[in-house]
């Protein structure tokens, strides 16, 4: 094999007979009906507390300063055991959170959903499996007799006690539960059963679970797609093989090394040899490219024959090093362009101070489109610590030089670099001066993140950008999985610096860094390992020579 309150359950439910082979714990709480399903009275989010105190309850709200107030929340017995059991989830202990557990009930401490949750969490992770699976599904049960409603996390860490048992179909039904509960799962929801599945090769269940995320809105990701190749190629499922290759193509285009492992075991495969077509429609592969937007055609494994499967490495124009396919430029729709840039002006405008960022658009309006857009900071502190005006003047003007309007590029500088330090030289201040009245250079104001702004100005300007921030921290991620990595591809410039050559820029590369499924059958698939800058990006290329000489062969009779 591969490696808050809810509503009811009938006490005859096939799904807590699962857990403790007794009536569901929360077979007694109240359903509700409210407009908003996913709102529930204890949120791991949420700080909520128990004063057991009874001066405290007792005594007048009035009487009570909110200093006081505050220290008698923080010194109540829930507040306490949730610092203790948040230290023990922090060093892995569930022995001492156990004994945690077995005093407040002695001491009839009432527990919260976060209690539980951290509870479930440590059980569920806990090196001596049996123990934990049984003290986790006690919990558990506990928690429904208390009258405690679970929630999103609380099904999570009991969908992991039921794989910790090797049974990923109870996993399965608790996430499926969830909707009963008006609780949306998450991602995480799944990973139990679908890793579970995909482990004991059980094909058929995995796509359930992967249907069942669809149909609740969850996408998977590279983990997920990655197992649900693995055992696609292990049930000899080439259709389900090159489904989940193209979803990897539309959703992760660069693979990690796992994933890269995955795919060269599918196409070095005995049963990858056997699969596809020796004889294609040529004109509906090339209907399929020109239909996807390039790069891929849809239309099945092409040829026969045994793959040919080695780590390439593209040359400058794009051509593979190995089998000489060249990789193409997949273009980006401008009406794409057009919502991406609104999108981002919207969420800047919700997380700056909007009369700023108001103020900003404004202002390109005036003096803009550009060419390129710098990102003044981190050219400025590439190479040293101390911001270097001379490295972003040499930049700026490179820049010009290759625009083909010789425009100066947009420099964008925290006011604060822009006024202060090193910026009152006056070398330096004739030159920011100078830019500044040819509408070259944009002073972000106090409390800004300079990040919005520019890539707000190259994004609206449809120029190049030059960073080599990554854009990968938690504002990037708000920008979404599918335009921006695409968008960044072909815009972004970054550099390298030297001793021997100084700064280098690195433009946008001629050809597309995603998956790539050629008309000839070809595959090339682009990993993490290598950056195209300090070291090659190394490529899985996957060819097989009887696809190609039946392709040659039939090109040359349709051209006699």
């Amino acid at each position: 094999m591969l490696g808050r309150r809810m509503g009811s359950f009938s006490k005859t439910s096939p799904f807590f007979s699962l857990l403790t082979k007794t009536p569901y714990p929360f077979h007694h709480i109240k359903p509700i009906h409210t407009k908003f399903p996913h709102t529930i009275p204890f949120s791991m989010n949420k700080k909520t507390h128990f004063c057991t105190s009874a001066s405290f309850l007792q005594e007048p709200t009035k009487t009570l300063s909110s200093r006081s107030r505050k220290k008698a929340r923080h010194d109540a017995p829930e507040s306490v055991l949730r610092h203790q059991l948040d230290q023990c989830s922090k060093r892995g202990d569930l022995t001492e959170a156990l004994h945690l557990y077995e005093e407040a009930k002695l001491n009839n401490i009432p527990l919260n959903v976060h209690h539980y949750n951290v509870l479930l969490y440590l059980c569920s992770g806990s090196d001596t499996k049996e123990f934990g699976i049984e003290k986790g599904f006690k919990i558990f049960k506990q928690m429904g007799v208390n009258g405690v409603a679970p929630n999103e996390a609380t099904f999570t860490s009991a969908a992991r006690l039921a794989v910790a048992k090797q049974d990923p179909e109870m996993a399965f039904d608790l996430v499926k539960k969830m909707k009963s509960f008006s609780i949306p799962p998450k991602l995480r929801s799944y990973g139990p059963a679908l890793f579970g599945f995909c482990d004991k090769g059980m094909a058929y269940k995995a796509y359930e679970v992967d249907v069942h995320m669809k149909e609740s809105g969850v996408v998977a990701e590279e983990a997920e797609l990655c197992a649900l190749l693995k055992v696609s190629s292990f049930s000899k499922r080439d259709d389900k093989v090159y489904e989940m290759m193209h979803r990897l193509r539309a959703s992760v285009r660069q693979v990690c090394e796992e994933t890269a492992g995955v795919i060269e075991d599918w196409f070095t495969s005995e049963f990858a040899s056997e699969v596809g077509r020796e004889n294609w429609d040529v004109g509906k592969v090339k209907e399929g490219v020109v239909k996807g937007g390039g790069g891929w055609h849809g239309q099945g494994w092409l040829g026969k024959g045994k793959w040919n499967v080695v780590r390439a490495e593209m040359d400058s124009s794009g051509v593979c090093r190995s089998c000489g396919e060249k990789l193409v430029c997949i273009d980006i729709d401008p009406k794409e362009t057009e919502i991406f840039a609104n999108s981002l002006a919207k969420l800047a405008c919700e997380r700056e101070v909007k009369a700023n960022f108001v103020q900003f658009q404004e202002w390109l309006q005036r003096h803009g489109p550009f060419d390129a857009v710098v990102d003044g900071a981190n050219v400025g502190l590439i190479t040293q610590r101390n911001f270097n005006f001379s490295q972003l003047r040499n930049v700026v003007n490179k820049l010009r030089q290759m625009s083909g309007s010789k425009k100066l590029p947009l420099v964008i500088l925290h006011k604060n670099r822009a006024t202060g330090g090193t910026a009152q030289h006056p070398n330096n201040k004739k030159l920011l001066e100078s830019w500044k009245k040819e509408g070259a250079l944009y002073a972000t104001p106090h409390g800004s993140n300079d990040d919005w702004y520019w890539l707000y100005a190259a994004v609206s300007s449809k120029g190049l950008l030059l960073t080599n921030d990554e854009m990968r921290d938690h504002l990037f991620q708000l920008l979404g999985t599918s335009f921006f990595p695409r968008w960044k591809e072909k815009h972004q410039i970054r550099m390298t610096a030297s001793r021997d050559d100084g700064l280098k820029l690195h433009m946008p590369p001629p050809y597309s860094i995603v998956i790539q499924e050629s008309e000839q059958g070809c595959w090339h698939v682009p990993t993490l390992t290598g950056d195209d800058l300090e070291m090659p990006r190394q490529w899985v290329c996957a060819t097989r020579r009887k696809a190609l000489h039946s392709l040659f062969r039939r090109t040359e009779q349709s051209n006699q």
